[in-house]
């Protein structure tokens, strides 16, 4: 994988997580393809569809995906369910990094601050976190809790939130993104975006 990295006097730099640190796109799209089965779902979730939302909170997910497929569901029952099935899959096979992303942040993080902005819940993103190693690397982890309900990806919120825990202007913040809600997030907190391929491309 090739990152393009900009130049400019970038003073903090902000990772979104999953996708982009580490690789569990594939333990979530599995996830999500059993709990929609689950409420409702009669056919194989669409990997284009989910790839789509990477980023987008998962309560969210939830209704744009039963939108999609006209189910009627409840949302926030779909948002447990998957979040289980996730942290079982989690607990049962690890999770594995990507590679130059996280070689980046190592490399940067002695001289300047780093934090993490994800779209996952925190008893979900936490635990991943830890599981691949990156909790004493990122002291700042910013989720969709720490924002105005509705003010997840794809606003700015949440970057600029983690721009203002590091204490750097958005405008010198360099974020690593893997989707395109995370992308326009972090493009309309004014920050420069390293778009990162999320299927390994």
């Amino acid at each position: 994988m090739h990152l393009d990295i900009p130049a400019g006097d970038f003073a903090g730099f902000i990772f979104d997580l999953d996708g982009t640190l580490i690789d569990t796109m594939p333990l979530h799209y599995l996830a999500w393809d059993e709990a929609m089965r689950r409420h409702g779902l009669g056919e194989v979730l669409s990997e284009d569809l989910f790839y789509s939302l990477g980023g987008v909170p998962t309560v969210r997910v939830a209704e744009l995906i039963g939108a999609h497929y006209g189910l009627v569901i409840d949302p926030r029952a779909v948002e447990e369910t998957k979040e289980r099935l996730f942290l079982e899959r989690l607990a049962a096979s690890g999770v594995g990094h990507i590679k130059p992303v996280v070689a980046f942040a190592r490399n940067v993080a002695p001289t300047h601050p780093v934090s993490i902005a994800t779209g996952g819940l925190p008893e979900v993103a936490l635990p991943a976190i830890r599981s691949a190693g990156l909790h004493d690397l990122f002291p700042i982890v910013v989720t969709p809790r720490d924002v105005a309900p509705g003010r997840g990806k794809p606003a700015p919120d949440m970057f600029l939130l983690a721009a203002d825990k590091m204490g750097v202007p958005p405008e010198r913040c360099l974020v690593f993104e893997d989707a395109e809600p995370g992308i326009r997030a972090a493009l309309a907190a004014g920050m420069t975006v390293v778009r990162v391929p999320s299927r390994g491309v």
